[in-house]
């Protein structure tokens, strides 16, 4: 494996991925209740990053919700462990929203900003250093 592919994984092992690092656009922490509640956590924190540079060895599980916004997110997960893995805005395909805490080594990444911070918990509050979108950010 090159220096620029990056993996990672489930608990369990039985679905993995690689992407080229060079090629991931931005991270965020997102405190939307779909992500606190799909996580378990007060957040989700995700890499963005083209479909083109993903690769992906297992079965992934989708659970498909309307999400805060209104756009249709679908949720990877292992059907095994059920570790969150990948997601997707299905009216957007082409870029895919990696779990960071599924990286192998994620001590390279840095989160851009904040979405949703209109629902963060007071126990997982926003990080006040970077950028904070009340809702979805419009990149339009």
């Amino acid at each position: 494996m090159s220096e620029d592919q990056q993996s990672g994984g489930c608990l369990c092992g039985k679905v993995n991925y690689q992407f080229n690092k060079s090629e991931a656009l931005s991270a965020h922490h997102c405190h939307c209740k779909d992500c606190q509640k799909s996580t378990g956590s007060g957040k989700a924190t995700i890499l963005l990053v083209p479909d083109s540079s993903l690769n992906v060895e297992g079965e992934l599980k989708f659970f498909t919700v309307t999400g805060s916004g209104g756009s249709h997110i679908s949720r990877g997960f292992c059907a095994e462990c059920g570790s969150p893995l990948i997601s997707f805005v299905q009216e957007n395909s082409d870029v895919k929203f990696i779990k960071v805490g599924s990286i192998d080594d994620s001590s390279w990444i840095n989160a851009d900003s904040n979405f949703w911070s209109s629902t963060a918990s007071q126990w997982s509050p926003v990080d006040e250093a970077i950028h904070s979108f009340t809702h979805n950010p419009d990149f339009a």
